[in-house]
């Protein structure tokens, strides 16, 4: 099943792909047709493996910490009539579907995806979830955050974890609730809110306008943005949330107010400059991570965050095109998703592999993918992804046919291919 899934998926192929090894591939069809709508298969037991996987990789792959990217996305489905269980979504570019909420790890040393540890997927009848051995019925979006970092946060991982969120999360209530759980680290994007700093409350924008005036600002790195070469600047305060707390329930239409002790928390706030100073990005991050990890690190991880996006976009039309899976159900969808997973870790392991080789295995997957690399970028994830289809075809046809064989058949399905040169040498 995950080789099935080792390939860059068209729209209209998004079907399990029979193995080449696979001595039919209607019989593998039905099989998987089975396996992912067996209500004896969990997702609990799915997901075990992507949870080994992290926690091998992270003992590997992270120095001091180990990064929990939390993020929603929603899978759309406007044509899938035979989805009866679909959910509407907020997008009114497609009504329904399921809605996603993944929890992925990342290393904290060079931002590598390392496995996804939580898989929930919100249907008609109840959130379909990883975490839980039963269909359940969902919470709002912030609400889930907690239970998911209270899963992970037990699972013993070998790295103290930081939950990385973007600014969906950002909530006066959410921050009190995760501040009382002892040991749990988590940065979150802001918006620009009310925050006391040096005993006067003020928003976020204008204490940045006085802190630009005061010239604290320092640069840390150079970035690109929209392919544009640009310098990150940083700064950093520590700032008090005085201010109550709201939880909204908009179906209910309930906004119940919480009122809380004073939260300190650091305040970096990140500017990302052109070479004439003009400021195209900024960034207002609260954390409670230890003042040992300095704040460029801290805006560093933040950028990190967005491979989640990159994840949700090798599952969609850049790789397995899982807009168009033909399972009728959430619950398979659901299975299929945490097998997909496994293909996109078999990927990541690959592209930050140190191996002597792993270079050349690269570059090989690359050209078998056919795909063309924009200047100084030596691979993607969808190009390896794509290469790894063509290569279980190429080992399946080595175990059955003979070099000679192969050019035999290749004269007559391209009668008028050019040999290569070198094509005695291979021999």
């Amino acid at each position: 099943m995950i080789e099935s899934h080792l390939q860059a998926t068209q729209a209209t192929a998004s079907g399990i792909h029979a193995v080449c090894s696979a001595s039919q591939a209607f019989a593998t069809t039905q099989a998987a047709y089975r396996f992912l709508n067996n209500k004896r298969v969990t997702l609990g037991v799915l997901a075990q493996q992507l949870i080994d996987a992290g926690r091998s990789e992270a003992a590997e792959c992270c120095v001091e910490y180990l990064l929990v990217v939390h993020d929603w996305s929603q899978l759309m489905y406007r044509d899938h009539t035979k989805k009866h269980d679909r959910v509407a979504l907020s997008s009114r570019r497609v009504p329904e579907g399921y809605e996603l909420q993944s929890a992925l790890l990342v290393s904290d040393r060079d931002g590598s995806p390392l496995a996804p540890v939580v898989q929930s997927l919100r249907a008609a009848e109840g959130v379909y979830c990883s975490r839980t051995p039963y269909v359940r019925q969902p919470l709002s979006p912030l609400d889930e955050l907690d239970p998911t970092m209270t899963f992970v946060e037990g699972l013993k991982l070998p790295r103290p974890l930081v939950h990385i969120i973007d600014a969906e999360a950002d909530s006066v209530a959410h921050y009190r609730q995760w501040s009382t759980r002892s040991g749990r680290l988590y940065v979150v994007r802001a918006d620009d809110r009310l925050a006391e700093f040096a005993g006067k409350e003020q928003k976020f924008s204008a204490l940045r306008e006085q802190l630009r005036q005061q010239d604290t600002f320092r640069r840390v790195r150079e970035v690109t943005i929209h392919g544009q070469r640009a310098h990150q600047w940083i700064v950093e305060v520590p700032v008090t949330l005085t201010r109550p707390g709201y939880r909204n329930r908009p179906n209910s239409g309930d906004r119940q107010r919480i009122v809380g002790p004073p939260l300190p928390l650091r305040l970096v706030i990140a500017e990302v400059r052109d070479d004439d100073g003009g400021v195209l990005a900024v960034w207002y991050l609260l954390t409670n991570v230890p003042a040992e990890v300095d704040a460029a690190t801290i805006a560093l991880w933040y950028h990190w965050r967005w491979l989640i996006e990159t994840y949700f976009k090798l599952l969609k039309s850049a790789g397995m095109n899982v807009e168009m899976w033909q399972q009728e159900t959430a619950a398979a969808i659901a299975r299929r998703l945490l097998v997909a997973s496994m293909a996109c870790v078999t990927v990541w392991r690959l592209a930050r592999s140190e191996h002597p080789q792993a270079e050349e295995a690269r570059r090989f997957l690359v050209r078998l993918s056919g795909r063309q690399m924009k200047h100084k970028t030596p691979f993607t994830m969808p190009a390896l992804l794509a290469g790894m289809w063509v290569l279980l075809a190429m080992l399946d046809a080595w175990e059955h046919y003979s070099l000679d064989d192969i050019r035999a058949l290749a004269d007559v399905a391209l009668p008028h291919r050019r040999p290569p040169p070198n094509a005695s040498r291979l021999v």
